[in-house]
C-alpha cells in the first residue's frame, strides 16, 4: 500500500477510520517556520460536519495533536508528526455486514487485492476518515506558501446539477464562509440545501463540485515531462475519497472550443508578461505561469445510502440485498473542501521547494 506523497515536502499518512488514530508524518519542512497548534486546528475545524443535513452524526474533537517536530511553534527541521484520535467509533454498525459488499466503496477491490485482511470497520484506510492528516499537513505547507505570497482557497460550485454564478475571487473569499457549504453564491446555497435535505429524507445523497484556486504562484513551478504540476496537483486530488474528475482552467470545455477561442492572449501588466485570460488554469507544459491556478474537481455522491441496493456477500458467494446502518454525509463535498486546500498546499510547496523559491531554513 503506497501512503506518502511529494519529493522533498513529502508527507505520510497512516491510521484508519476505526483504529486508535489518523496521522500524518511531513519530513522535509524547513526549520524556522512559524506554526502553533491553533494554525493547524483553524484548518481542521474547516474539515469537521456541519451541524446541517449535509453532514455525518459522527462527531469527533478532531483536535490536532502535535508530537514532533515543532518547539515553542517553530519548526525544528526534524520529521513532523501529527494526530487526531478516534473517540467516537461504532464498530459494532459494521459487523454484521463485514462480507456483504457496499456499492460504491472500496470493499470488493481491496478484499481481493488484501486476501480479506484489510481494516472493514469504516472504510479503513479507504475512509475519508484519512484527510484528517492531509489537512493537517496541508496546515504547514500553507504556512510555507504564505510566506512567499502564495494565497489558496477552494469553494463549492455545484452540488446536485445545481450550479453557482460565477465571481472574481475577491468576491468569493469574501462570501465563502457565509454559509455551511462554503458557497459563495448564496442564493444558489438555499437551493443546494434543499436539494440536499431532501436527498436526506430519501435515504440518499448528492455528488457536486469544488473549485479550488491559487494566487501568487512565480512562474516557473512544475518538472515535465512527468511531474507537470497539473499531473502531480492530479495524482493528490484523486487520492481525496469521492474524487472522480479533474480538470484545469477550460478543462473539458477546451474540447468545445476553436483554438481562437483557447487560446489565451499574452500582454503586458505592470511590467509583466500576463494573459488576457485564463483558459490555461495557470499552467501551460506542465510549468505555472504566473497567472491563477484553477481546478475543479467532481465529488461523486456518499456511496453509503439507507436506500436498498443489490449487492454479493463475498463469504458465501451469493446475491443479496443491503441497506446500509452507521453514520454518513448525505453530501461530502463541504467537507472535502478543506481537503483539496490542503492537498493544492502540498503539491505547490512540494514545487516552491524543488524551484529554490521557499528557503531551507526560513
Amino acid at each position: 500500500m503506497s501512503s506518502s506523497l511529494g519529493k522533498l515536502f513529502k508527507v505520510t499518512s497512516f491510521g484508519e477510520s476505526h483504529g486508535r488514530l489518523i496521522g500524518i508524518v511531513i519530513d522535509g519542512c524547513p526549520a524556522g517556520l512559524e506554526i502553533s497548534q491553533s494554525d493547524i486546528q483553524k484548518e481542521l475545524d474547516k474539515r469537521k460536519p456541519a451541524q446541517t443535513a449535509a453532514s455525518t452524526s459522527r462527531k469527533e474533537d478532531d483536535k490536532a495533536d502535535i508530537l514532533s517536530g515543532i518547539m515553542d511553534d517553530r519548526t525544528t527541521g526534524a520529521p513532523i508528526c501529527l494526530a487526531v484520535w478516534n473517540n467516537d467509533v461504532k464498530s459494532a454498525d459494521y459487523e454484521d455486514t463485514r462480507h456483504t459488499l457496499r456499492p460504491g466503496h472500496a470493499d470488493f477491490t481491496s478484499y481481493i487485492k488484501y486476501g480479506g485482511f484489510g481494516d472493514y470497520r469504516g472504510g479503513g484506510r479507504f475512509s475519508g476518515r484519512i484527510t484528517a492528516g492531509f489537512v493537517m499537513a496541508g496546515a504547514v505547507a500553507r504556512k510555507l506558501l504564505e510566506n512567499i505570497g502564495v494565497d489558496i482557497l477552494a469553494h463549492t460550485t455545484e452540488i446536485g446539477g445545481i450550479s453557482a454564478q460565477s465571481m472574481d475571487f475577491n468576491e468569493i473569499k469574501q462570501n465563502v464562509d457565509g454559509n455551511p457549504l462554503r458557497c459563495a453564491d448564496t442564493e444558489a446555497a438555499v437551493k443546494m440545501t434543499a436539494a440536499i435535505e431532501a436527498a436526506g429524507r430519501q435515504g440518499d445523497s448528492l455528488g457536486g463540485i469544488i473549485e479550488g484556486i491559487a494566487l501568487g504562484l512565480p512562474v516557473g513551478l512544475g518538472e515535465p515531462v512527468f511531474d507537470r504540476i497539473d499531473g502531480e496537483l492530479a495524482k493528490a486530488l484523486f487520492a481525496i475519497p469521492a474524487v472522480k474528475g479533474v480538470e484545469f482552467g477550460a478543462g473539458f470545455n477546451s474540447a468545445r472550443m476553436k483554438g481562437s477561442e483557447n487560446n489565451d492572449p499574452f500582454g503586458i501588466e505592470n511590467g509583466k508578461v500576463i494573459t488576457r485570460s485564463n483558459n490555461a488554469g495557470g499552467v501551460i507544459g506542465g510549468i505555472s505561469n504566473g497567472m491563477p491556478l484553477v481546478v475543479r474537481v467532481a465529488v461523486k455522491p456518499t456511496p453509503s445510502i439507507t436506500v436498498p441496493q443489490q449487492t454479493v456477500d463475498i463469504k458465501n458467494t451469493q446475491e443479496t440485498q443491503l441497506k446500509i446502518a452507521g453514520r454518513h454525509d448525505v453530501c461530502i463535498v463541504p467537507r472535502a473542501i478543506a481537503v483539496v486546500e490542503a492537498m493544492m498546499s502540498l503539491i505547490l510547496c512540494d514545487f516552491a521547494l524543488q524551484a529554490g523559491f521557499i528557503a531551507e531554513t526560513v
